[in-house]
Parts: structure tokens; C-alpha cells; sequence
């Protein structure tokens, strides 16, 4: 054995988060793409049987009231709350992460002083943003800016309405400053929306301690809630009496069974709320929340971190040298729960991998990307995947 696998011995025998693991379905794979899609937690399957036998099957309509479905987007809202920093009756559950992208980001320019028609988006956003902010901006007479988040500060201006940023840069792990963003376009009048998809689950946000006023985020990576379970939406309580969706929807209305045909919008975050919510899809989201139960995110995050240098250590030891470059920021402060590897290789070296049993992305042309879920991921995990990437990286092309 070698002294990095003895080390990985003993650091999983020191964490406190190790025992979490047996929560998850997982076999001997070394998965490390639960920044795409979160492993399934073991008793998620047992409660979806009994929504469908159950709760469909028996109750049918009566659910919507006898088995909560109708309160389960603010109620599963209020459970997402304390892992992104929010109190509760901020977070709305449900739609996808593009359509909550709209809906904050035109009522956004909708709580922006007047005659401010700019929307400033991270240059490198992840595409779906650009594209939802693009059509939002045709849409209420609005220019969109592209920018780096590091040049926002100069590109700011009396112009500026809204500003769109990924807390956590998808391609290369980057996190952003998002308390000294936030607030520098506060200085500036605007409003602050951010994209938590890569940030939660995975380290603190501080949401309500920042000053945040609006935010979006996945529930599939990091939060573990199964393919395309829904999103969420964060309205900052100073803003939710001014809240103007663009999507007023029936849920929406402060009185949605009286079927009227004027809009009426309800109090608090059920204002983001839009159509019927999806159950099935809803619900095993909740019971998937039940792996956090205890778990504080700042014990995650010290994991994480740990979990990423040790990688790249092993990286640095086993990795014939030259073969690939580390695009993540080495910064703890400036980094988020990936690691992002430049190769000239790429495509062939993930499928490699990935026939090896360690799973990991590839983000075209040349990233190799790697997730690390601190709940289930190990250090052995990690210390396996450097050692196999060095053994397809070294050998021979086919």
C-alpha cells in the first residue's frame, strides 16, 4: 500500500461524515459526478412506492390535502432553506432551474429603480442563463451585458437594473464572491441575482447574511433529488410584497380555488410558484432531504475542501507530468466542491475512466471534471481516481 493509500485509510477513518455514505445506493464504482447528478439515497424508492400505492392509489384527490401534496413547495422550500443560509418562507420549490432563471430575472428589472435598462450575466454562464436572460431582456426592453464576474465592479453603472451570476463557475469549479458581489451592485442600485446550482449541498451561501435578493438553484447535483427533480426559487422576505412574476400562475393566486379572472398574487414566496407542482417528483425530493438531517454545512464544506487538495495531490503524485493542468483555482476561498483538469485527451481519457469504474465528466473540448459529494464521497474515492486517471493517461493510445 502505497503512503497516499494509507493516508486516504486514515483520513476516512477520522471522518466524521463517512458514516453518511450508507445512506446512498452505491457500489464499487468511484463516482464523482454528483455535480451532474446526485446519488440516490436508499430510502427514497420505499417512499415513492407508498406515494403511488398510497397516497395516489388509496387517497387520490383527497392528497392534495390529507397527505400535503398542495403546502409541498414551500414546505420542502423551508427544508432547502438552512443548507443555502435563508430563513424559513423565502424558498419556493418547483419548475425547473430555466424557468425560475425567468422568473427572477424580469422581476428583477421589475424591482430595479426606474429608467435602468441594462442586465449584466456572467460572460461565462452556463448557457441556459444567457439564453433565459437574453429572452428576458428582448422581452422587457432590456440590453444584455456580458462579463466576467471578476470586471462586474467597472461595468456597473446608472444603467445597470439586474446582474445574473453563477455562484460557481460549472466548467472550472471557480466560486465566485458572492458577499462582495452581491454588495458592490447594491452600491450600485441594482439588484443581485445569483445561480446557486453548483454551490449548494456543497459549501455555505449565506443567502439572507449577504444580502441576496433573489436566487435560483437545481435540487438533482449536490441535494441528491433524482433527474430533473425541481428547482427552487429564493425571494428575499424585504422584497416578496413587490414580488411581480412573470409567470402569475393559478398556485400563485392568493386565492387559487376561486378560479377569478383577475390575478390576485399571494403572500410570500408562493408567489414563485406557477402550475401544479410535479408530486411524484416533488416528493422524492423531500425524502432524499432526509440524508442532511444533522448535517451542517459548514462540516460538508471542510470536507469538501479536504477531499479536492487531497485529490490534487494525488494528482500531482501519480500523473505523468504535463499530461493535464489544473484549472481550478488552488485558492480554498476560490474554489468550489470540483476539480477541473485540462487534457489534451479528454473524450477518450473519461471513457477510459469511466471503463475503469471511476466516474467522472467531460466538458468539450478538453476538461476532465470531477465531482465531489462530501456526504458520500471518500478520500479512497479520490486517491483511486488520481491513481487510475495516471494509468489511462500513461497508457499507450489505441
Amino acid at each position: 500500500m502505497s503512503d497516499l493509500q494509507e493516508r486516504a485509510q486514515a483520513l476516512d477513518t477520522a471522518d466524521e461524515l463517512a458514516p453518511l455514505r450508507e445512506l446512498f445506493t452505491l457500489d464499487d464504482t468511484v463516482y464523482l459526478d454528483g455535480n451532474s447528478l446526485g446519488a440516490l439515497p436508499r430510502h427514497v424508492p420505499a417512499r415513492l412506492q407508498e406515494v403511488l400505492t398510497r397516497e395516489w392509489g388509496e387517497l387520490r384527490i383527497r392528497s392534495w390535502d390529507e397527505s400535503g401534496w398542495w403546502t409541498a413547495p414551500e414546505r420542502i422550500g423551508d427544508r432547502i432553506a438552512p443548507i443555502v443560509g435563508a430563513a424559513a418562507g423565502q424558498i419556493v420549490v418547483g419548475d425547473s432551474t430555466s424557468v425560475n432563471v425567468f422568473k427572477a430575472v424580469v422581476a428583477a428589472t421589475r424591482l430595479a429603480p426606474e429608467g435602468r435598462d441594462e442586465i449584466l450575466v456572467d460572460a461565462d454562464t452556463f448557457p441556459t442563463d444567457g439564453y433565459i436572460a437574453g429572452s428576458a431582456a428582448r422581452m422587457t426592453g432590456h440590453r444584455i451585458v456580458p462579463v466576467a464576474p471578476a470586471d462586474v465592479p467597472g461595468a456597473l453603472g446608472p444603467r445597470t437594473a439586474a446582474v445574473l451570476l453563477n455562484h460557481v463557475d460549472y466548467r472550472t469549479g471557480r466560486l465566485q464572491d458572492l458577499p462582495g458581489l452581491t454588495a458592490t451592485v447594491h452600491a450600485a442600485g441594482a439588484i443581485a441575482v445569483w445561480d446557486l446550482c453548483h454551490s449548494a449541498g456543497a459549501l455555505p451561501v449565506g443567502l439572507d447574511a449577504h444580502g441576496v435578493d433573489l436566487a435560483v438553484g437545481c435540487t438533482y447535483k449536490y441535494l441528491n433529488g433524482g433527474p430533473g427533480s425541481p428547482a427552487y426559487l429564493y425571494v428575499a422576505e424585504r422584497h416578496q410584497a413587490v414580488f411581480d412574476s412573470p409567470l402569475p400562475g393559478w398556485t400563485s393566486h392568493a386565492d387559487p380555488f376561486a378560479m377569478t379572472p383577475g390575478y390576485a398574487p399571494a403572500e410570500g414566496a408562493v408567489r414563485g410558484r406557477v402550475g401544479t407542482p410535479d408530486i411524484l417528483s416533488m416528493l422524492a425530493l423531500e425524502a432524499s432531504l432526509d440524508v442532511w438531517d444533522g448535517v451542517g454545512i459548514e462540516a460538508v464544506r471542510a470536507k469538501s475542501l479536504a477531499l479536492t487538495d487531497f485529490f490534487l495531490e494525488c494528482v500531482g503524485a501519480y500523473v505523468p507530468e504535463g499530461r493535464v493542468v489544473p484549472v481550478t483555482p488552488a485558492a480554498h476561498g476560490e474554489r468550489g466542491s470540483q476539480v477541473a483538469l485540462r487534457c489534451a485527451d479528454a473524450g477518450p481519457a473519461m471513457s477510459a475512466l469511466i471503463a475503469r469504474g471511476v466516474v467522472g465528466d467531460l466538458r468539450r473540448p478538453d476538461v476532465l471534471r470531477f465531482g465531489f459529494t462530501p456526504l458520500y464521497v471518500g478520500f479512497a474515492d479520490a486517491e483511486r481516481a488520481a491513481r487510475v486517471l495516471a494509468d489511462v493517461l500513461a497508457a499507450p493510445a489505441a
